[in-house]
């Protein structure tokens, strides 16, 4: 009991330094969107109407250099468990983490913090979210395919009824009630605790579908196609100093990912498997693909109405000064184009459940505008995501972007400082953790340093060291190519062939981390192999 006491008055101490005001043991709100590129909100650039993220934006900070891991379950874990996904069995996917890994609720639990979890997990290490994550309440999204009438739903460890078509359900909708209801709950019986909420969407990503009022206010709003509205996208990040590179060009070879050839016959002639210039495209298909991104915007749209209504009911507790919300994307916006769950009926109206459609290549693009590349590539394309970070009572500074290097393995560890006041510890037997604490960067630009930082995901690599990176693709023959950040993060001029040194320097340590990496990830059985060795 002393040592909580004390752990309590931390916080207050460490966060009176600097440009963080004195604050209590502060509330957590960490939000996630799904295939969200990282141009799509309003403020970083899109003309997509999110006003309640372009608030927090307003009255809080913007990152402008955080990163993902390309892909839905492997930033999952990384959020989750503090770790590079490599580390802890996570990518690829299918063996049993170490038994050293351990979930962020697990480390607030003995801070006196209640946990509360709305939507995706994806974090297959952790099988059961409350039982193994350490998660009080749980409302968990296993059925990615169906955004009105999913069938696979688990509450609290246990299965849940799937859900009849026709009700009025839609997943951005549920998960916000559901973390409202939890926040009710908390209000009533644990009032005295602070809480750390995970709401964690699984829009927009495919199948794109909304509701038809949502659709309604964009329908004509891409007619001019994502050539116009990647210029424009262009133009005003410049002006808001998001970034400070070109627009990359399109990047017609680089095919959709699926089985294109049979997904078409189903979706007929307006869909195409390129990023081809838009005066290209027929009629057809230009009413078709501005439709596709008509759904995405309303889909991003309604995440941020969701949004609104949960971080009301936090200003309806009284909770609002002293509660951090974060909010990112998983990985950048999605070229894939194909068709699961009940399949796609060319008859029924687009973004409803007889629906099943992608972004595709083109509208990438443009989500991920200024960038290359889309979800799954580790160009900055796949892996760049907003940060919005808003805390009233911790941050002084109100609209100001911070371009400190980042990555989703600091979020734990920024978590844990803002709960104890010091780093986390890692448990017995598992690794330092990776990632870096934000919070230096809550008062001043610049004050997160860091040496390198690691991708790896479906055999595309990329090490980012300062402003250096190197990056490969299989679709590029697995060969490095080297970028200048600082003076080209639209990864236009490759200076491979120029510094064949560095090239060879950074490889060499990519490689390094990655069979280091892969160690760590076995170590528990090594562990135990050799005590069955001494039995």
């Amino acid at each position: 009991m002393r040592r909580r006491l004390v752990c309590a008055c931390v916080p207050a101490l460490l966060l009176a330094c600097g440009g963080v005001r004195a604050a209590s043991r502060p509330n957590i709100v960490l939000i996630v969107a799904d295939d969200m590129g990282y141009s799509d909100l309003g403020c970083y650039g899109g003309e997509i109407a999110t006003p309640e993220l372009d608030g927090l934006a307003r009255n809080g900070l913007r990152f402008t250099q955080f990163y993902n891991t390309a892909r839905c379950w492997p930033t999952r874990a990384a959020l989750m468990l503090g770790y590079y996904p490599q580390q802890v069995a996570m990518d690829p996917p299918g063996r049993p983490g170490p038994e050293w890994a351990q979930a962020l609720p697990k480390f607030l639990k003995p801070l006196g913090y209640r946990a509360y979890h709305s939507g995706k997990w994806h974090v297959h290490v952790v099988p059961r979210t409350c039982a193994d994550g350490g998660f009080d309440r749980s409302y968990r999204l296993e059925d990615y395919d169906r955004n009105f009438n999913p069938a696979q739903l688990i509450e609290d460890d246990k299965p849940a009824p799937p859900v009849a078509p026709g009700g009025g359900y839609y997943t951005a909708t549920a998960f916000a009630d559901h973390a409202i209801r939890c926040l009710k709950e908390h209000a009533e019986t644990c009032a005295g605790q602070p809480f750390f909420t995970y709401l964690a969407f699984t829009t927009p990503h495919f199948p794109l579908q909304a509701p038809p009022d949502d659709i309604a206010r964009y329908r004509d709003t891409y007619l001019a196609g994502w050539d116009a509205v990647r210029a424009e996208r262009h133009r005003r990040q410049l002006e808001l100093g998001i970034v400070r590179c070109a627009l990359s060009p399109l990047e017609p070879r680089i095919r959709a990912p699926g089985n294109f050839a049979d997904v078409a016959l189903r979706l007929g002639p307006g869909e195409i498997a390129h990023a081809r210039p838009w005066a290209e495209l027929t009629p057809e298909q230009q009413r078709f693909q501005a439709s596709k991104m008509a759904i995405h915007a309303a889909m991003v749209d309604r995440i941020d109405r969701e949004i609104g209504r949960v971080l009301a009911q936090v200003r309806a507790m009284g909770a609002w000064d002293n509660t951090v919300v974060l909010f990112l994307s998983d990985n950048g916006a999605s070229a894939e184009i194909l068709i699961r769950g009940d399949g796609h009926s060319p008859s029924a109206a687009p973004g409803s459940a007889g629906s099943f459609l992608c972004l595709g290549p083109g509208w990438s693009t443009a989500s991920n505008t200024p960038f290359r590349r889309h979800k799954i590539w580790v160009h900055e394309g796949g892996i760049s995501t907003p940060l919005i970070v808003h805390w009233p009572r911790g941050i002084a500074a109100r609209g100001e972007l911070r371009r400190d290097i980042g990555h989703v393995i600091d979020i734990l560890p920024t978590i844990y400082e803002l709960a104890a006041g010091a780093a986390p510890a890692p448990r017995e037997g598992a690794p330092p953790f990776p990632g870096r604490s934000l919070m230096p960067a809550f008062a001043r630009d610049g004050a997160v340093a860091r040496d390198v930082l690691f991708f790896h995901h479906s055999g595309n690599r990329a090490l980012r060291a300062g402003d250096w990176k190197i990056v490969s693709a299989g679709i590029d023959g697995n060969r490095w190519s080297l970028y200048n950040l600082a003076e080209d993060r639209a990864e236009g001029r490759d200076l491979a062939s120029e510094k064949p040194a560095l090239v060879s320097e950074l490889a060499e340590t990519w490689r390094r981390l990655e069979h280091e990496f892969r160690r760590q990830a076995e170590k528990p059985v090594e562990k135990e192999a050799r005590k069955n060795e001494t039995r």
